[in-house]
């Protein structure tokens, strides 16, 4: 899968798409390519609604090369998350480093990463709360994959705070989570990217502030 960086200076989206097919390509990238096309296709149109067939036609391999690599399409979700957090998790790290070259510190680049996902093209809620709520199964092995996601990700997000207010910031780290999953569910509901703005406010209100040495 390809990330394409578009757009102006105060625009920029994020596009994913497949890689187009190459006939040289080894036999064992024809996993990748069902991957790479699973994960389009579920988190464009759900994961219930896409059936097995419809992956195979569009990610060009037979049934059986599907199953040689998959036992079953629960199989096949959990690999699409597992791939989905490292595409999360590349983006994430590369668009904050973006921003704190331009000076931000390290939170304000988090939420502007934030926004800048929520601006991006076909931006549909979050992979991983989407496969929660459709899955409807905590014991699913891609539901327990998804609540690890979460548990990483909110580690990133208190090492950040922590960062930046020191220790004592961890108290509201939690609190600060739940504002960035507000923010993710309304710039769904509302189409726009606005929610990270408000998430950002809210948690700089929430942080103490650091105390200085008298000299």
């Amino acid at each position: 899968m390809r990330v394409l960086r578009v757009g102006g200076e105060n625009e920029v989206f994020w596009e994913i798409f497949p890689i187009p097919l190459d006939k040289t390509r080894s036999k064992s990238s024809a996993r990748e390519r069902i991957v790479e096309t699973a994960e389009r296709l579920f988190y464009a149109d759900g994961i219930r609604s896409v059936g097995i067939d419809r992956i195979i036609a569009e990610a060009e391999v037979a049934k059986m090369t599907l199953y040689n690599h998959f036992s079953s399409k629960d199989d096949l979700i959990l690999a699409v998350l597992q791939y989905r957090e490292e595409q999360f998790e590349e983006f994430i790290q590369t668009a904050i480093s973006r921003y704190m070259d331009k000076g931000m510190n390290r939170l304000d680049a988090f939420f502007a990463t934030l926004k800048e996902w929520f601006g991006s093209r076909g931006f549909r809620w979050c992979s991983f709360i989407n496969a929660s709520v459709e899955l409807a199964d905590p014991s699913h092995p891609a539901s327990r994959f998804a609540t690890e996601h979460k548990c990483r990700f909110d580690q990133m997000l208190n090492e950040i705070i922590v960062e930046i207010a020191g220790p004592k910031a961890a108290a509201v780290s939690p609190t600060i989570a739940l504002l960035v999953e507000g923010a993710i569910v309304t710039a769904v509901m509302d189409g726009n990217s606005d929610a990270a703005d408000v998430a950002r406010e809210a948690a700089l209100a929430l942080m103490p502030k650091r105390r200085t040495k008298k000299k």
